[in-house]
C-alpha cells in the first residue's frame, strides 16, 4: 500500500529528529534538593519530552532555514576533521574544498548568531537576493507574527524624517502643553521589539541617520525631550550597495555600530525546483516557521548568558592579541612614542600617500600592517570575541577554538579594517583577487599572522607575557627589593628588544606594555618609600 504524499506545508514544517551535532558536549546536570519533593523518578518518556538545549534549538533553526527557507548552498564557513578532498579549478586554479566536518553557510549562520548575541548585522547584495526575507525570519524566530514584523520594518527613503522613524508628538498636547515635559509622544511600535529591521538604511537622510545612531548605540529614542527606553535587540540592516552607493552616504559612526557584514551570494539555479514549489503551493517560508524553533524572551536571555560563559583559552587570546597588534603602527606619524599610529595621521588630516612615502624603514611586503589604512578599535575586538564565543557555543563547545576565530573574523572586520590597495602586496598578480574579495584577504591576514606567531614560538617564549602574568598576581607582599629587581628586568628586556631591530606592530605594543608595567611598579615603589 502506497503511503500518502507529504503535503508541501508539512514538508516545510518538518524538523530533523536526529541531533544536529551528535558530538556536542553534554551539559552537566546539577542536583537540586527540590527534586526530592517532586514525586517518583521520571522515566524515559518524560525525559524524551524535555525541551531541547538552546544550542541544539538554534542549530535546528539553522538547518530548517538553510534547507527550507533561504536556499543557500554556499558552505563558506568550513571546518575539517582530518584530511579534506580539494580540487584546483579553472584557469586561475582556485581551490574547491569538500569539508570533512560540519560546515555552514555564512548567509544564514551569521544572522542567527546576531540573533543569539543581540548584535547588529548588515546584509549587502543585489536586489532580490533574500536580504529582507532573511531579516523577517529573524523576527519570526523571536516570536513575533509575520504581519507585525513586516509592519514594524523601517524602509529607508530620501524623505524619511525623525518623526517617521521614531514617532510624533500628540497634536492636542502641542496646543495645550505649558512646557515640553507635558508633550506626549506616539512612539513607533518597532522601538519596543527585540528584533529591529532597517531596510535600505543607506537611503535614509543624514539627519535621520543621527537619530537612528542614538537608538542603535544607546538603546533609547528622544523626541522633544521625551525619552523612550528600548529593549536590548538584534538589529538587521540591508543595503544593495554599501561601498558608497545608496541615496545618502552613511555617517561613519553609524557604520561603526554595525557588528557583522554578510554578503548575499548569487542564487544557484540547480535549486529552482524549490522555488517552483513555493509558487505552485503559495507558500512563504516565514509564514510556516515551526513552533519548535521559535524562541521566547526568557530563552533569548538564557542563550546570551550561556554564550558569554564560553571560555576563550589563553593560547587563542594571545593569537588574537598578536594579530590585532599588526595594523596600528606608523613609525613616521609622530614624535612621541605613544603617537606612532595611523590614527594620528588620520586625525591630523595628513595626505595618506605622503605619510606612506615617509614610512620606508620596514619591509612593506612582509609587514601585514602595510596592507591597511587603519588599525582595530576596542569595539571591533569586543565584537570579534563575542561572535567567536557564539560560534563555539553554536557548535556545542565549551571553549573557543582558533578555527572559530578564523571563521568569524572576516565578517566582523569586513567593513572595519580598510585595505590600502596601493600597497605592494596587492600589486602582485597572485594577490589580485584580494582587491575585491575582502573576506578571503582578511582570513589570509589571520593565517599569515598565525604563521609568524608560530615562527617566533610565542606560546613557549613570551617574556612580556610572563611579566604580565607576574604582575596580574598582585603586589601584596612584594618587597621594595623585589620591586627594584622587577624594574631592572623590565629595563633589560626593553634594551634587548630594541637593539638592532626594526619596529613592527607587535614589538611596538610589547614595548608599550613594558612601559605600562614599569610605570605601575614605579608608582608602587614610591608608595613603599613614602610609608
Amino acid at each position: 500500500m502506497k503511503g500518502r504524499p507529504v503535503s508541501p506545508f508539512n514538508l516545510f514544517q518538518r524538523l530533523s529528529q536526529a541531533p544536529t551535532n551528535p558530538k556536542a558536549e553534554p551539559v552537566a546536570r546539577t542536583f537540586d534538593v527540590a527534586e526530592l519533593y517532586e514525586g517518583p523518578v521520571q522515566l524515559a518518556d518524560a525525559a524524551d519530552a524535555a525541551p531541547l538545549a538552546l544550542d541544539e534549538k538554534l542549530r535546528q533553526a539553522y538547518f530548517w532555514i538553510v534547507n527550507n527557507a533561504i536556499i543557500s548552498p554556499h558552505y563558506d564557513i568550513e571546518y575539517h576533521a582530518g584530511p579534506s578532498a580539494s580540487f584546483n579549478v579553472g584557469d586561475t586554479r582556485r581551490q574547491l574544498t569538500l569539508p570533512s566536518a560540519q560546515s555552514y553557510s555564512s548567509y544564514v549562520l551569521l544572522p542567527l548568531l546576531t540573533f543569539a548575541t543581540r548584535r547588529k548585522c548588515l546584509f549587502v547584495g543585489g536586489p532580490g537576493r533574500g536580504k529582507t526575507a532573511s531579516a523577517i525570519l529573524m523576527g519570526v524566530l523571536a516570536g513575533y507574527p509575520v504581519r507585525e514584523v513586516r509592519r514594524a520594518m523601517q524602509h529607508g527613503h530620501p524623505q524619511m524624517t525623525i518623526a517617521d522613524l521614531l514617532g510624533n508628538p500628540l497634536p492636542a498636547d502641542l496646543v495645550a502643553a505649558q512646557d515640553m515635559s507635558q508633550i506626549r509622544i506616539a512612539w513607533r511600535s518597532w522601538l519596543g521589539m527585540r528584533v529591529k529591521i532597517i531596510d535600505e538604511y543607506n537611503r535614509i537622510p543624514t539627519r535621520t541617520q543621527s537619530a537612528l545612531l542614538t537608538v542603535m548605540g544607546d538603546n533609547y529614542a528622544e523626541v522633544l525631550n521625551q525619552v523612550y527606553e528600548c529593549p536590548e535587540s538584534a538589529w538587521y540592516l540591508t543595503a544593495n550597495d554599501d561601498r558608497g552607493g545608496g541615496t545618502y552616504q552613511v555617517i561613519e559612526a553609524l557604520r561603526d555600530r554595525i557588528d557583522v557584514v554578510v554578503q548575499a551570494l548569487a542564487f544557484n539555479p540547480r535549486f529552482l525546483e524549490e522555488m517552483l514549489l513555493r509558487i505552485e503551493q503559495n507558500i512563504r517560508p516565514e509564514e510556516v516557521v515551526p513552533r519548535e524553533i521559535i524562541f521566547s524572551e526568557e530563552e533569548g536571555d538564557l542563550m546570551l548568558q550561556q554564550i558569554r560563559a564560553v571560555d576563550v583559552p589563553q593560547d587563542v587570546r594571545r593569537r588574537i592579541e598578536f594579530f590585532s597588534s599588526q595594523f596600528e603602527l606608523m613609525e613616521t606619524a609622530g614624535a612621541q612614542f605613544e603617537y606612532l599610529t595611523k590614527d594620528t595621521v588620520r586625525l591630523a588630516g595628513v595626505d595618506w600617500a605622503q605619510a606612506i612615502a615617509a614610512d620606508s624603514g620596514r619591509d612593506r611586503m612582509k609587514d601585514l600592517g602595510c596592507q591597511t589604512r587603519n588599525g582595530l578599535s576596542v569595539r571591533n575586538l569586543m565584537t570579534l570575541l563575542m561572535f567567536a564565543k557564539a560560534l563555539a557555543w553554536f557548535r556545542g563547545n565549551a571553549a573557543v577554538a582558533l578555527d572559530d576565530v578564523r571563521q568569524v573574523l572576516p565578517f566582523v572586520l569586513n567593513d572595519k579594517l580598510q585595505p590600502d590597495l596601493d600597497a605592494p602586496f596587492f600589486a602582485l598578480p597572485e594577490n589580485a583577487a584580494y582587491r575585491s574579495d575582502r573576506l578571503s584577504w582578511l582570513r589570509w591576514l589571520l593565517d599569515s599572522s598565525n604563521a609568524e606567531y608560530d615562527r617566533l614560538d610565542l606560546d613557549r617564549n613570551d617574556p612580556v607575557g610572563e611579566l604580565s602574568a607576574q604582575f596580574a598576581r598582585g603586589l601584596d607582599g612584594v618587597s621594595e627589593r623585589e620591586t627594584r629587581a622587577r624594574l631592572t628586568r623590565i629595563e633589560r628586556l626593553v634594551e634587548e628588544r630594541v637593539k638592532g631591530r626594526k619596529l613592527y606592530g607587535h614589538l611596538y605594543d610589547d614595548l608599550l606594555k613594558l612601559k605600562y608595567l614599569h610605570q605601575r611598579y614605579t608608582n608602587y615603589l614610591h608608595w613603599q618609600q613614602a610609608r
